[in-house]
């Protein structure tokens, strides 16, 4: 037997720095199709890195298949006795890890982090041969089978190679941090947290806690010394050890309003000496989904206003940057959104610490995602396709286990029960998830009505009224009737959206067939208009997404003005241009930053003297000007303000603007 004396401390802890060394690989790697046999023929490139730019021009037969990805890398000599980990962010789909020549370990599975340990395979004061072998062609027990999305491949996330002393905070508990932040009572006069930790190796150690505020200054001053036991064999052993955090008065993560962050510092020490760290961000928070009232957040109502976002965007497809993540971040920020549906698939790590930072209330999914409209399945009944899934939620769940931006874990995505029947598996999903985290509600996402939304613990539909058929009006009388065959479970809207391209402007209002080239503006903008309408009115759903916040790359799609591209989105692929519906919603959501936006700003040439001018803002009061003179003052509705005018023929100029802030001037062209 050996002994862990644990010692959780609410002081500052003075030792030296931590041992563990965190070295970024992402530069210079050889890059070869799987197919190339040749020796020194490669192409360099830099991570984060996808062979899929052929996808974003519309190519349906994109490459999909293996690729090889070579890297040296020096080992110290100072090293010998360390261990030795490569952590990988996110490979697409399917990677393949060999170090000299050796295999190390095989990942499925492109959206979760995972973790090997090298250390066997590395000869130290060498230069060592690194190959990732990838592969995303479709495979049948993968995760996802099939989706409405570009399934990139590469190395399209960070690698780095970590280095430890033999004992250490555990990387390899489903690759993540190894430290878990376990809410076990939350109250206004106290926040009891259990930190979970797994640790390995053999020696004796001492565990070290230390919780600080957001001005860094330690949240109490009390310290707690126990001593606990671990059995330990021959070799390294991984144990797990359970510490409770105690936080007076805590400071609560009250979403955007206030996303407040503690932080907490786990060390390991070794006679006097700090020989490992990790610091994780804790969010004090509690949530309720009511089946009538909908969303609450620490007792108070919260109406989650949300939208979806996939990780691609142009020029670069999924190899995104940590700007590409802040950027849009802020991009939905500045429209006022509070809650993300980080869809299909778990999201960069990146991300969920920004959704933490923002304050987004978050909806976290795994890859499992049925045909939707198309001719393939989304679920085979085959034991290594099931074990599949779970290993990629165990993944999700585990390394994304303390933001407490997270509230609700996806399970699927229009999946059907034809064919193979997903219910049963479903329903594993869902205990499991909460036998892993107890502390979160399961959710999912679907078109049909069937048994498979009676299974999570709140639910969620896609509906596109208004856009695939009927009219966007229907979405009320939708929810209405859900509501009323669903009494007792909380119901959602996980998608509705219209396509749009900001090049296709027409003077009246006509519903677009969908499959068409001619996506116009305006209808997108009537088509959200009309949805809000009928979802502000309705608090008895717990959570409404837009579909979608930004184009995506999908290049099966043949409809809308660029081939390849889903154009639902709220903003355009590149990031560069914000379309009216946007602004709509700013309208609504954004109550502090005060605008005034004319709509229908880009069908500059017109043909007709009469027009009806529309301003979003979200100003009580808005007034429009019109060559310089007033055409009056207008109270708005849902952030709407309109006017009759009648224009002059040539040029003409329209201001609208709100008390003392800078107008909003556009020109148009009218040519009787």
């Amino acid at each position: 037997m050996k002994k862990l004396l644990i010692v959780f401390l609410w002081g500052t802890v003075a030792m030296q720095a931590s041992a563990r060394e965190v070295v970024n690989l992402n530069r210079s790697w050889k890059f070869t199709p799987g197919y190339e046999v040749r020796k020194n023929v490669f192409t360099e490139v830099n991570l984060p890195h996808t062979w899929n730019l052929d996808a974003l021009s519309g190519k349906a037969d994109y490459e999909r298949g293996l690729m090889n990805y070579e890297k040296s890398i020096d080992i110290p000599a100072a090293w010998e006795g360390k261990t030795l980990y490569l952590r990988f962010k996110g490979v697409n789909s399917v990677a393949n890890v060999f170090v000299n020549g050796k295999h190390v370990g095989e990942h499925r599975g492109g959206y979760t982090a995972f973790v090997f340990d090298i250390t066997p395979y590395v000869a130290v004061g060498k230069a060592n041969t690194l190959m990732v072998r990838v592969n995303n062609a479709i495979q049948l027990d993968v995760l996802p089978l099939l989706g409405d999305f570009n399934m990139y491949g590469g190395i399209y996330r960070d690698v780095e190679l970590i280095v430890t002393e033999p004992e250490h905070i555990s990387l390899t508990d489903y690759a993540s941090s190894g430290v878990y932040l376990i809410p076990e009572k939350i109250t206004k006069e106290e926040a009891v947290v259990n930190a979970k930790i797994v640790w390995t190796g053999q020696k004796d150690v001492q565990l070290r806690v230390v919780v600080y505020d957001a001005q860094h200054k330690v949240v109490a001053d009390d310290c707690r010394d126990a001593a606990r036991h671990v059995s330990t064999a021959a070799m390294m052993t991984t144990a797990t050890v359970n510490i409770p955090i105690s936080i007076q008065k805590p400071h609560f993560w009250q979403g955007t309003r206030d996303p407040y962050l503690y932080t907490v510092e786990t060390t390991l020490v070794r006679d006097g000496k700090e020989i490992d760290r990790v610091t994780e961000r804790l969010g004090i928070r509690q949530y309720t989904v009511d089946a009538d009232k909908g969303f609450f957040l620490n007792g108070e109502h919260a109406p989650l206003h949300g939208v979806c976002r996939h990780q691609d965007r142009a020029m670069i497809g999924n190899a995104l940057y940590p700007e590409n993540h802040r950027e849009d971040m802020d991009i939905m920020r500045e429209m006022g959104v509070n809650a993300v549906r980080l869809s299909h698939y778990p999201q960069d790590r990146a991300m969920y610490d920004l959704c933490d930072e923002y304050g987004f209330v978050v909806w976290a999914e795994i890859p499992l995602i049925g045909p939707g409209g198309y001719r393939d399945k989304g679920f085979v009944d085959q034991q290594s396709f099931k074990d599949n899934g779970k290993q990629q939620l165990l993944e999700l769940i585990h390394q994304n286990y303390n933001h407490p931006s997270i509230c609700f874990w996806g399970l699927f995505n229009e999946l059907n029960e034809r064919g193979d029947n997903p219910v049963a598996y479903i329903r594993e999903l869902n205990d499991l998830a909460h036998a892993t985290d107890p502390s979160r509600r399961t959710t999912a996402a679907t078109n049909i009505s069937a048994e498979l939304n009676k299974i999570t613990d709140v639910m969620a539909w896609n509906n596109y009224f208004g856009w695939y058929g009927g009219k966007p009006s229907s979405i009320g009388t939708w929810a209405d009737r859900t509501h009323q065959e669903y009494p007792h479970t909380p119901i959602g809207i996980s998608e509705y959206g219209a396509g749009a391209s900001i090049y296709h402007q027409q003077d009246s209002l006509r519903q677009p067939d969908p499959s068409s080239y001619w996506h116009p503006e305006n209808w997108q903008t009537y088509y959200h208009e009309e949805h809000w309408k009928a979802i502000a009115g309705r608090p008895f759903l717990w959570g409404t997404f837009v579909w979608n916040m930004f184009d995506f790359g999908a290049a099966h799609r043949t409809e809308g003005e660029i081939k390849g591209i889903n154009d639902k989105g709220l903003v355009s692929f590149d990031r560069h241009i914000r379309k009216d519906a946007y602004y709509f919603y700013k309208a609504n959501w954004n109550t502090s930053d005060a605008f005034v936006y004319i709509a229908e700003r880009r069908r500059t040439s017109r043909t007709a003297a009469e027009q009806t001018i529309k301003v979003y803002s979200n100003q009580p009061e808005v007034e429009l000007l019109l060559n310089g003179r007033s055409l009056g003052k207008r109270r708005g509705d849902h952030g709407i303000f309109t006017w009759d005018a009648t224009l002059a023929a040539g040029k003409n100029t329209l201001s609208a603007r709100s008390g003392k802030m800078a107008a909003d001037e556009v020109v148009l062209n009218i040519q009787i």
